[in-house]
């Protein structure tokens, strides 16, 4: 599995590209990722999304029709993907498959597991593939999603927190922004966030 990066738009939203037995999923295509992504693609199977905020999200609609490949969403931010109260100009999209809590796909013969981590945003995921997870805005090298923006909810973060605790399979964690990190890594500092959320 080869895994290309590359941070989009003012936030600096990361944006990936996993590349597996010549065949390529796309994950969180924010502001401007589309000739990236079409520079970097040769047999895509799949548009996926960790969550629905706009950087993450910006190119969904592009990509669709440029690739004609299925857009996987969590359910509970598919109304994120048609307005953002942030960003008004915000292209919709919409997904054809509307990913419900945990579950699994098999695309294209590979796994794809999305775990729900609502607290960020309800329907904030994190998705598993092989050896790596994408924890999107739920986990970032040292810290966590945000909790205090319209549709968060500081309860639903604390019990995403509780249930990650239980994780024990370390793998590495390729945040919705910054640096890779790990599982392992991660779960050192829940005990502090559980405190402070």
């Amino acid at each position: 599995m080869q895994i290309l990066k590359r941070p989009m738009g003012e936030y600096q939203t990361n944006c990936y590209i996993v590349k597996i037995d010549n065949k390529e999923i796309i994950i969180d295509p924010g502001m401007g990722a589309t000739e990236w992504v079409m520079a970097n693609v040769q047999n895509p199977i799949a548009i996926l999304n960790t969550h629905g905020h706009f950087d993450h999200v910006w190119s969904n609609s592009e990509l669709q029709k440029r690739l004609n490949i299925p857009l996987y969403s969590p359910k509970g931010d598919v109304m994120l993907l048609q307005s953002s109260g942030w960003m008004p100009g915000l292209p919709p999209s919409t997904p054809d498959i509307e990913v419900e809590g945990d579950q699994t796909f098999e695309i294209g013969g590979i796994k794809i597991k999305f775990h729900h981590f609502p607290g960020h945003c309800p329907g904030c995921s994190m998705i598993e593939i092989g050896d790596a997870i994408f924890s999107g805005d739920f986990l970032f090298e040292g810290s966590i999603g945000r909790w205090d923006f319209p549709y968060s909810d500081s309860e639903a973060m604390r019990q995403s927190l509780k249930k990650f605790s239980t994780w024990r399979e370390d793998k590495t964690l390729y945040p919705g922004h910054g640096n890779p990190t790990s599982v392992g890594k991660e779960l050192q500092n829940v005990d502090y966030w559980l405190r402070v959320v």
